[in-house]
């Protein structure tokens, strides 16, 4: 599989490397194999964010090797790098390119907001031209672009001659300065700057623009908070015509491309197997016809799509990626990729409009993170996201299920320390997945793959709540915060145990997000089952996270809505998330608690964290708590992450031998 092209050489010399002084394994853990260092765990992939360009001839990548943030752009022809740019400034979400010359950064930067209280996170699309090597935003607040957005970096369709690109935001409206509606306009992209032009000003309501190929707009998506009006539009000879609508606390049917008929929007919802399936939304009278994408064992994940998004096919969930296109050739084609790697993790990451090349992303046995080029029947190797670490030094991970005390069948990972034999039972970490509503897949996870390097068994059931499985097992969630769900977490443990595989006397539990959440509710709600418990941006008190979303959604009902149900199943009186909160049953904790939390994160707040500190504290109970300086949710920087993986480190084998 594995044809090294000439460029891969010089991957490795654009590279900027500089020495790393690793830290000394602990005492307590000797094996006859060396202990992989921390920080090839903790530090960022070193190459990410990989896009080829539309003829396939160009790549463009972060390069985070080392301290350095550097986006490179390789010619494939040449075998040279043909452009580079710094990217520490920023925080990069994404790269593209919209033609072989100019580059799209997405970024996010916390930051204040004139005219506004406190800081937010701001999205922002910057366009980066290779011909005069010069980066500029595409959008900037001012000249008719509302100041109090955060969201300016979408691009929902180019021009046919590839001169303007079509972006949405919250336009200034003179009159009631406080309700800007939601429009769309196009920005010159070989000069940004220039004021942008109002193609359509939109409602306050406004969620989505679509464009027909001819650059007209086709149709557009609203939600009506007040009425719980879920509504898409057809534009025809200037009129807005209703094609569907539907009364909904919050919406459960997504709108995400255009068929390459261009005659119908591509709508997501729930088939009679209980799974996500893709329907067409005809734009002419309104009728839904399909599925056009299904299955009976998984839902879809994905759509597949151009920059003006046209539906090529789609991305099923599961633990491993599978496709399915509108192209016949391209199933058989992915099909066959299947059936020869069938224990590899094949991403399908990038792609020419032609499908004559394709880049992927490889995870899978004694593979870290790789990239590949497909063309012409054949795989080529680019380079690897974690070139530190050796085949034989990624841990194994395995996937099973098991019967939930109630009868409820539980999907799960297993990822297994490599370096060891022994049949004896082993210490164990349960790492529960944030969202909730989201899974885990059988890939490269870097928390994961560092405690199997240290000998631990690491479990990552899909509790019942998680996503991907079917409509019933994430409904079997609702409500069931601190039950049920966490139930779900005791039984892997408890069967382990069982079967030898675990020590029940040897166990923590870590997660981030809602797996904080789980966390802190393992030790709370069920405080003999682990030794020692790991928050990471986690959630403490339910009912201070529901007040602040009430506060920054007042317009926004749905999301409130959305959470009231996830937590509560739509009963979420004060009394009931008081009851699920771990702040308010902190009494019951006996083990010894970590608490990590990003200062600047937007999805729960620091708060959460520094209160469930200051209550541990007050109770006597044995707590530490590591504030991350410049860190939000995601922890997406090089320091924070291995600040959190030393301090993970110093803690568990201080709790757990």
């Amino acid at each position: 599989m594995r044809h090294i092209l000439l460029f891969a050489s010089l991957l490795a010399s654009v590279t900027l490397h500089a020495s790393v002084a690793y830290a000394q394994p602990s005492d307590q853990l000797t094996a006859v194999t060396p202990l992989v260092p921390l920080e090839v765990f903790g530090y960022l992939p070193a190459k990410t964010m990989m896009k080829i360009s539309p003829s396939g001839q160009r790549l463009v990548y972060r390069d985070t090797s080392r301290g350095k943030d550097i986006l490179t752009v390789i010619d494939l022809t040449k075998s040279e790098v043909i452009g580079a740019l710094d990217l520490s400034s920023i925080r990069t979400d994404e790269l593209y390119f919209l033609s072989e010359q100019q580059i799209v950064i997405r970024s996010t930067q916390h930051r204040r907001i004139r005219g506004y209280s406190g800081s937010h996170d701001v999205s922002t699309a910057f366009l980066f031209d290779l011909n005069t090597n010069k980066i500029q935003q595409m959008l900037t607040p001012g000249k008719g672009i509302h100041k109090g957005q955060t969201g300016l970096g979408d691009i929902v369709a180019l021009s046919s001659d590839l001169a303007w690109a079509y972006m949405p935001a919250f336009l200034s409206n003179e009159r009631n300065p406080n309700s800007p509606s939601y429009g769309l306009v196009r920005v010159k992209l070989d000069s940004p700057k220039r004021t942008p032009r109002a193609v359509h000003k939109g409602t306050v309501n406004s969620l989505d623009f679509f464009l027909d190929q001819n650059d007209q707009l086709l149709a557009r998506e609203r939600y009506d908070e007040y009425r719980n009006r879920h509504i898409v539009e057809a534009y025809d000879d200037g009129q807005w015509r209703t094609v569907y609508e539907e009364t909904t606390d919050y919406i459960n049917k997504g709108i995400a491309g255009i068929t390459p008929d261009y005659k119908a929007l591509v709508m997501s919802a729930v088939a009679e197997s209980g799974h996500r399936a893709y329907y067409r939304l005809e734009l002419a009278d309104g009728s839904i016809t399909g599925p056009i994408f299904s299955r009976q064992d998984a839902s879809v994940a994905g759509l597949l799509t151009d920059t003006d998004r046209v539906v090529a096919g789609v991305r099923y969930a599961g633990f491993q990626p599978s496709y399915e296109f509108f192209d016949t050739k391209l199933n058989k084609l992915f099909s066959a990729i299947t059936k020869a790697m069938p224990d590899d993790s094949m991403t399908l990451v990038d792609y020419t409009p032609d499908w004559r090349t394709m880049l992927f992303y490889v995870e899978g046995m004694g593979i870290p993170g790789e990239y590949y080029l497909f063309s012409d029947g054949e795989f080529t190797f680019v380079a690897s996201s974690r070139p530190q670490l050796k085949a034989e030094q990624v841990n194994p991970v395995e996937v099973f299920s098991y019967q939930a005390r109630d009868g409820l069948t539980i999907p799960a990972l297993l990822t297994r320390p490599a370096h060891i034999e022994s049949s004896q039972p082993l210490p164990a970490i349960m790492m529960p997945h944030g969202g909730p509503e989201s899974y885990d897949r059988k890939g490269f996870d870097w928390l994961a793959q560092y405690f199997a390097s240290r000998g631990f068994l690491v479990i990552q059931p899909q509790f019942r709540g998680s996503w991907g499985f079917g409509l019933e097992h994430v409904l079997k969630g609702r409500g069931e915060w601190g039950k049920k769900m966490q139930d779900d977490l005791t039984d892997a443990v408890t069967l382990l145990a069982q079967q030898g595989q675990l020590d029940a006397n040897r166990v923590c539990i870590v997660g981030a997000s809602y797996g904080g959440y789980a966390a802190l509710a393992g030790a709370t709600f069920t405080p003999d089952v682990y030794q020692c418990a790991v928050s990471i941006n986690g959630i403490a008190d339910l009912e201070m996270m529901l007040d602040r979303e009430k506060r920054e959604n007042r317009r926004r009902d749905s999301i409130v809505a959305y959470w009231e149900d996830a937590m509560a199943n739509g009963k979420a009186s004060d009394e009931y998330l008081e009851s699920v909160s771990p702040i308010h049953h902190a009494t019951n904790i006996n083990a010894p608690i970590l608490l990590i939390h990003g200062n600047i994160d937007e999805v729960v707040d620091i708060e959460q964290s520094e209160d469930m500190y200051k209550k541990l504290k007050k109770l006597g109970k044995e707590v530490t708590f590591v504030e991350l300086d410049d860190e939000g949710h995601y922890l997406s920087k090089n320091e924070t992450r291995l600040q959190t993986l030393k301090a993970i480190d110093s803690f568990i084998h201080s709790h757990v031998n």
